[in-house]
Order: C-alpha cells, then structure tokens, then sequence
C-alpha cells in the first residue's frame, strides 16, 4: 500500500501559507493536488477535523464522476454539531477547552510564546472543523468505516453512530481504548484499515450491510490520508 499524506497550509513547512477555513473552498483543490494518485484503487482516511475533509472530499468526487474512493476511514469525528463553536471563543476559553479534550502537550499551553504562535492557526482549525459538518441528508454510496475512542466524551462510540446515516454501502464502527486521540497507539487501528482494504471491501469493491465492533488487520491500494 501506498500512502500519500496531506499537509494542509498553516502547519510545518508549510506554516507560512493562511490556513483555510472553508472546506467548500479546501475540497476542489484537494480533488484537483490529489489527482495523479487516483489512476489505481484508493481510499481515504482522515482524523478529527480530517476525517470530515475525508467524507467531504469523497462525497465531491462522488458527484462529480466515476472516479470515487473504495472505502473511506473517518475517526475521532461526528456528523453533527459540537456543543460549542470553539472557534468564537476568546483565547481563554479556547485554551481551556484545547487543555480540557487533551489536544496539546503542556509545553505548549504552559509557552506564551508558542501559544501566540499557533493559536491563529489552530482557531483556524476549529473553524475548518465546525463547517466542514456533513449535510444531513447527505450519504456516500462507498463503505465507510468510523473509528471511535471508547474515552471520548464528544465523539466517543454511541455520538460515532450517527455515521450510519450517511453510509449509502457497507458501514462498519470500530471502539478503540482510549481518548479522542486514541490513535497515538496506532497499531490496532493500522491492522484493522489492513484487514478491511484486502478483504474485499476496500478500493474498488463495495461491501453491505451495518455492523459495530471492537478491534483486528493489513492493506493493498492507496490511501490519502488527514488528521487534525
């Protein structure tokens, strides 16, 4: 298998660049930078604010013509609205709400300077995140595949359901010890992607049927692959 990571502007080297806040506006130019990896079978994995770019950019190429991913991997993530829009929040709160769901190390939010560093950047995720949320009544005629951590108090197993109303194919959940970023121990989320892209319901083939469970596998084909 290979992998083409996607590095959105606003991070590493390409720090320099605005980061975008419109996924409307994100999706054409992934489908458009993404399109030399789409002459062979491909999927699509994405975490948090990435597994929302992951739908929203399969559902473009849906629409658009038959060259579509075989299965999409969304994780960390929930089709609906959050509780609250972090990204209006004042700098306070929103580094409180960071430290709360545990998404940067301490030596970052105990550094003033770093902080007024990223923080632009990192309000401009939430932004990106909190209008990158599917329409509801749209659904992706591929498998998908939802990951979700069993500790995750936003996005957890029973929010991740809500999912299978947008699976027009196969739709499968997987629970994963740990909190919304259960996926720094990677190795069981890695076998299951593994075992689900050579079984016959990855790129290329189209599976059936709704199921829930815990954990399992290896892969062939290409994956692009987001996280937040």
């Amino acid at each position: 298998m290979e992998v083409c990571p996607v590095l959105l502007p606003g991070r590493e080297e390409r720090f320099g660049e605005p980061p975008h806040t419109r996924v409307t506006e994100l999706v054409p130019l992934l489908a458009d930078r993404l399109a030399g990896w789409f002459d062979k079978p491909f999927a699509f994995f994405g975490h948090s604010m990435g597994g929302e770019i992951a739908f929203a950019l399969a559902e473009y190429l849906c629409a658009r013509g038959p060259v579509r991913p075989g299965h999409v991997f969304v994780s960390g993530c929930v089709p609906v609205p959050g509780p609250v829009l972090r990204h209006t929040l004042p700098d306070p709160e929103l580094l409180a709400e960071i430290r709360e769901m545990n998404g940067a190390p301490a030596e970052f939010l105990n550094n003033p300077e770093l902080i007024e560093l990223m923080l632009p950047t990192l309000r401009a995720d939430f932004t990106l995140a909190e209008n990158a949320v599917p329409d509801p009544a749209a659904v992706l005629p591929v498998p998908l595949t939802v990951f979700a951590g069993t500790d995750d108090p936003e996005a957890g197993p029973r929010q991740a359901k809500a999912w299978s109303r947008h699976a027009g194919g196969a739709f499968e959940l997987y629970e994963l010890a740990g909190d919304h970023f259960f996926l720094h121990d990677a190795g069981p989320l890695l076998d299951i992607v593994g075992r689900v892209l050579s079984s016959g319901s990855g790129p290329g083939t189209h599976g059936a049927g709704p199921r829930s469970h815990g954990s399992g596998a290896r892969s062939h084909g290409r994956s692009a692959q987001d996280s937040h």
